[in-house]
């Protein structure tokens, strides 16, 4: 037999031992969280990334922003521990007994794979399986990837064939999360000494990852890879790689290769998260992947981004321009029909447009795994409807989806709609062109609107409701 026990009961259990001479009265658990997030008077490149270190290391000391407690602990000894930590009343969260469930997640298996889930193994992609060179396959076609259905791996092999192919000449990527010991850093590392110029911009505003990224950075610096910092006043959340090739076509010496994704370069978070990716050589995308690396690199750049949305630049007025032709297809009599997924809708800005397309008649579905704003199921909200999904892995993709007359608009991208995102960070959307793509995408969608098992519709009061329990809102 195996016996577990919290670490709490066994410190309630043994109080008297641990203050001897004492009387117990009683034990009860609290948590504090302290304000994570910090500020800097100038983000100039200089000195950035110690100061931002200095700040993070000051975060235990930061002010409390929540306060839980077991809830039956008694109204006295609460407002005593109110006072001697200096509690605002909205800074109380009443729990339950045991606070830190988190760390169950951590909690070893005595009894084997008996009670282990088995998830199912990666698919193969047939495209990269016949060829041993990745980007000899992008020269011909576009790949999309959908982790973890489909293996982290072929991203590390396109990073790692980079690396080591002598006519590659240039990589370079964004940081934003990565794994400890990454492979995907071992793979820039690698090209760096393989003589590969190499340029990394490292987010170390990422939080709870700034010491990490710092970390990593400072290896990546070691073996010769040229670090760039934050950007001031933004974060920088898009995931972007780009490589630059010799080429044997005289019309076309250097050629381009890319990978944009909705998900992190982090090859743990992979296997839980699900995401997409996309592999191309597009010369349109390479372009505009090139003007993104100029931006990030403070180089003079020309403000024309003709296929990528960039937030700071294009996204905003592209985003409305594409729910606007919506409405105007439904004022022309057609259909108009629009499928969002991300994690968080929260901006204002475009919940009332999705609430003014759907007063016009646009017929909007969400999938929306976490924070969500936007109430259905109102007469100015008649024509949406709000699904949640949860389940084995943690939906992270973002997707959008427009009809656009029957065209079919794809684009996928690293942008939740939240203020933070649309306004206070770089991040790009870029568009799916090949239709055996877009078709994988649609049909994906499709699968997960009628999905009736994991899925919930979120109602007009923000509720959960079980799929297989009702019918569709409208």
């Amino acid at each position: 037999n195996h016996y577990i026990i919290f670490i709490d009961d066994l410190i309630k259990a043994n109080m008297q031992s641990v203050f001897p001479g004492y009387e117990i009265v009683d034990c009860y658990s609290i948590k504090i969280s302290r304000d994570a997030d910090f500020s800097l008077e100038n983000e100039d490149q200089k000195d950035i990334a110690e100061r931002i270190l200095r700040k993070v290391r000051k975060r235990k000391i930061g002010a409390v922003t929540r306060f839980q407690y077991d809830k039956d602990m008694p109204g006295y000894f609460l407002k005593y521990l109110c006072e001697a930590y200096e509690i605002e009343e909205e800074e109380l969260l009443p729990s339950g007994r045991y606070l830190n469930l988190a760390d169950l997640m951590k909690l070893p298996n005595p009894v084997g794979d008996r009670l282990r889930q088995t998830l199912p193994q990666p698919l193969r992609v047939p495209e990269l399986e016949a060829n041993n060179s990745i980007l000899r396959v992008l020269r011909r076609q576009d790949v999309l990837l959908h982790f973890p259905y489909q293996s982290f791996n072929y991203l590390l092999r396109f990073l790692l064939q980079a690396a080591f192919d002598p006519k590659v000449l240039e990589i370079k990527v964004t940081q934003y999360r990565v794994a400890e010991n990454s492979a995907v850093i071992n793979s820039l590392i690698s090209a760096a000494k393989n003589g590969k110029k190499v340029t990394v911009f490292v987010e170390l505003k990422a939080r709870f990852d700034e010491e990490n990224n710092y970390l990593s950075s400072e290896l990546m610096q070691q073996a010769g890879v040229k670090i760039i910092y934050s950007l001031p006043g933004l974060k920088v959340h898009a995931k972007l790689a780009y490589v630059r090739k010799r080429s044997n076509d005289p019309d076309d010496p250097i050629k381009g290769y890319a990978y944009l994704g909705t998900g992190n370069f982090n090859e743990k978070t992979a296997r839980i998260y699900s995401d997409k990716g996309l592999l191309t050589s597009n010369k349109e995308i390479i372009r505009d992947i090139d003007e993104v690396f100029r931006v990030l690199e403070g180089k003079p750049y020309m403000h024309d981004f003709r296929h990528l949305l960039v937030t700071q630049f294009n996204m905003l007025s592209a985003i409305h321009q594409m729910i606007e032709q919506e409405i105007t297809e439904v004022e022309s009599g057609r259909e108009g029909y629009i499928v969002l997924k991300m994690n968080s809708l929260e901006d204002k800005g475009m919940i009332n447009a999705l609430y003014r397309a759907s007063e016009a008649g646009v017929k909007v579905d969400l999938i929306i795994r976490g924070i969500c704003c936007l109430i259905p199921n109102q007469p100015y909200s008649k024509n949406i409807r709000v699904t949640r999904i949860v389940d084995a892995y943690l939906e992270h993709a973002r997707v959008w989806y427009f009809l656009n007359g029957g065209k079919e608009t794809i684009y996928l991208t690293s942008a939740d709609w939240m203020q933070r995102n649309l306004h206070r960070r770089i991040e790009v959307a870029f568009p799916v062109y090949s239709e055996p793509l877009k078709r994988q995408i649609i049909d994906i969608l499709k699968i997960q609107l009628e999905d009736n098992q994991s899925a919930v519709w979120v109602n007009e009061h923000l509720d959960n409701v079980f799929k297989r329990d009702t019918a569709s809102p409208d």
